[in-house]
């Protein structure tokens, strides 16, 4: 009797062993199989997934999961081809319209120093203000293109954030004192740095205090924490949570700013993520606030 128990423990003990074994085997495919998978996201390759368990059920999940990364690869080349095509088709058009916007405001010149009745130059300062927005908007347009084709040649290198945010409101400072805005500036002493692309992070300043030009009710507060968080405040009482919401999807504009072409957020919002950054936008108390965290 006891040599029947211990045969059956001994064949207990060999299925269990086999069993673990078995499962590590599996855990060693799967284990496999999840790293390539991971690789394979990040990598645009023909190589499928290979695993060294002979395993039949592991290999058809490898196949299964081969499948699906053929069609993912797929329809990531149509993205990026579609993508491609759309900045071409953008950067064309905001070419191809810059000769006959050029040609209007030149007529609409000469028309301007002919002798005219009130009403027909009410219709040339018509015609001369959507010119000059539609102007606006393909020079816009056309930067955009820019930004998005260039991310890879950003240069990164350590800069002072200080002393770019400081430049920049020294650039707008005639603009902000001709619509009778002082901006209350907070900077501090110690210099922030970061790994940012100088010309990038001065377009995204630009952008802002150009949005404060647009949205201010006539003032504006700039902090900039050693954290590496900038903060641009105004009150701004023509807008609302729903505007708030969209300030940076690309083409919406409020109508507090009618000659804005919904570009200016959305190029800052590029050029920050393309560094890593956060950008964000908040409103209380009728005022707004534009986050920047890099």
């Amino acid at each position: 009797m006891e040599l029947w128990l211990w045969a059956i423990i001994i064949i207990l003990a060999m299925i269990i062993m086999a069993l673990l074994v078995k499962i590590r085997i599996l855990q060693k495919a799967a284990e496999e199989i999840e790293n390539a998978f991971a690789d394979r996201l990040i990598t645009d390759t023909n190589t499928l997934i290979d695993i060294s368990s002979r395993d039949k059920y592991m290999r058809n999940l490898a196949n299964a999961v081969n499948v699906q990364l053929r069609k993912l690869r797929t329809e990531r080349h149509r993205f990026q081809q579609g993508d491609t095509e759309l900045k071409n088709a953008v950067t064309n058009i905001s070419h191809d319209l810059r000769t006959p916007l050029t040609a209007i405001c030149g007529y609409l010149d000469l028309l301007e120093q002919e002798e005219t009745s009130e009403a027909v130059e009410r219709y040339i300062e018509v015609i001369r203000n959507r010119a000059e927005i539609l102007t606006q908007l393909t020079e816009e347009l056309f930067r955009y293109s820019v930004i998005l084709s260039s991310e890879t040649n950003m240069v990164r290198e350590p800069i002072a954030i200080n002393g770019v945010l400081e430049e920049s409101i020294a650039a707008f400072y005639t603009a902000l004192n001709e619509r009778n805005i002082t901006p209350n500036i907070q900077i501090p002493e110690n210099k922030v740095i970061r790994n940012l692309d100088r010309s990038a992070l001065s377009r995204v300043f630009s952008n802002l205090l150009n949005n404060a030009m647009k949205y201010s009710d006539g003032d504006l507060d700039i902090t900039l924490s050693e954290e590496g968080e900038i903060i641009f405040t105004n009150t701004a009482s023509g807008l609302n949570e729903v505007q708030i919401g969209k300030l940076f999807d690309r083409f919406y504009t409020v109508e507090a700013a009618r000659k804005s072409t919904g570009l200016v957020l959305g190029i800052a919002r590029t050029l920050i993520e393309q560094m890593n950054g956060t950008i964000s936008a908040s409103y209380k108390n009728n005022r707004l606030s534009i986050c920047i965290f890099l």
